[in-house]
């Protein structure tokens, strides 16, 4: 299989800092995705340093950085909550899932998944930016983490029973997030700061919080459990969730890359090169990971062009977790809340919502029923009938004019 796509010498120096800075943009993304799912901090952190090398040696897309999303951690979450018992079976559908993206490569179908239309990831996006906003408000006021939208929400009825000193150091973090110079923000990133600062604060005078704890040491272990035969259809449904999502989500990314660096990437290789990585990090208590739009942004801005910048964003993370793993554990749960909080809103598609009186009636229904379906019902099920819609309605359209 032919590696390093896009590879060139002569961008070597810029690939070092793009990569480091990606590498350390991604240490609280890690964390935070990592303790939503369920699984644990440090299974986000695996996830960007084995998905994020190995999707760049082998992936069509050269500038792109891997790792846990928003979108892949919401369909973790859910098989958590599935297989609680058994979490190496959650493992075992991250493994699988990438087996499937392989295939989707090899028989060249991520051409079609190209072909969905914009209304659709549109309202996907928007619908999974609102599901981890409500999911971390609830840790932003102290009041405990809730799995699902509907249970975060009747949990903000005990609004009375807020956690002062959570919510404090949670506002704190979002309004460092907001309002931070863009010029500070280019030097070192404001997840950086909001991290550094929230811990200190909370260290030294908020220490009535829930904050991450120890977390395990070392390298992580080998994963390999067959499911029962009576687990095989949930698990054939969340592999082939993990699977569908995370390429679609790396494709919209790799859309993204190719404006900003006036490039194409092969979405077929890119396919193969996400299945590689999440078929390991699932046999190595890895979450599922793709490509992650502001990590790729953050590269391409500060010199990455090439596959060595995503390798160097994994090994500098890795660097990083050897380095400052005991300082973690003081890391307060709502400074991680505020972070996914400001993410969420990042990934609601607002462009779409600011022109929509020039989009066709199609685009808008179709949008708002894919984002309501991702919101209280689930992921795939939302993109299937958008895009079901979209075209039934199309040609009802089209129908109408012709009689």
């Amino acid at each position: 299989m032919k590696i390093f796509h896009g590879f060139n010498k002569k961008f070597i120096k810029g690939d070092i800092y793009g990569g480091v800075t990606a590498g350390i943009i991604a240490l609280p993304l890690g964390l935070a995705w990592g303790t939503v799912s369920g699984l644990g901090p440090l299974t986000g952190i695996y996830s960007s340093i084995i998905v994020g090398f190995l999707a760049a040696m082998f992936g069509g897309t050269p500038g792109q950085i891997s790792g846990p999303t928003g979108p892949m951690v919401v369909i973790i979450a859910a098989a958590f909550l599935e297989f609680k018992d058994q979490p190496e079976i959650v493992f075992f559908c991250v493994t699988f899932s990438g087996l499937i993206q392989i295939l989707i490569g090899i028989f060249k179908l991520g051409n079609l998944i190209n072909k969905i239309p914009y209304c659709v990831c549109s309202g996907f996006m928007s619908g999974v930016g609102l599901i981890i906003i409500s999911l971390q408000l609830t840790i932003l006021f102290g009041l405990g983490a809730k799995p699902q939208v509907i249970s975060a929400l009747v949990n903000l009825q005990n609004i009375s029973n807020v956690n002062g000193q959570a919510f404090l150091i949670g506002s704190f973090g979002l309004l460092i997030l907001f309002f931070i110079p863009k010029k500070i923000n280019k030097i070192i990133p404001s997840s950086i700061i909001v991290l550094f600062l929230g811990s200190l604060l909370s260290y030294l005078f908020f220490s009535q919080q829930e904050l991450i704890g120890d977390i395990p040491k070392g390298l992580p272990s080998f994963h390999f459990t067959l499911p029962q035969p009576n687990q095989y259809l949930a698990v054939l449904f969340y592999s082939t969730a993990l699977a569908l999502v995370g390429v679609i989500d790396s494709l919209l990314t790799a859309v993204v890359h190719d404006r900003i660096t006036l490039t194409k990437h092969l979405p077929n290789k890119e396919s193969i090169g996400q299945g590689v990585g999440n078929f390991v990090a699932g046999l190595f208590g890895a979450l599922a990971a793709t490509g992650a739009a502001m990590r790729t942004v953050v590269n391409l801005k500060t010199g990455g062009k090439t596959p060595i910048s995503g390798m160097i964003h994994s090994i500098t993370l890795t660097l990083i977790v050897f380095v400052l793993a005991p300082l973690v554990k003081i890391i307060p749960l709502a400074i991680l809340a505020a972070i996914l909080i400001k993410t969420g809103l990042d990934i609601v598609d607002w462009e779409f919502l600011r022109e929509l009186k020039g989009k066709s009636r199609v685009d808008v229904i179709t949008k708002f029923i894919v984002l309501i379906l991702t919101v209280f019902t689930n992921l795939i099920l939302s993109v299937f009938v958008g895009v079901f819609f979209y075209f039934i309605l199309k040609f009802l359209l089209k129908y109408r004019k012709i009689a």
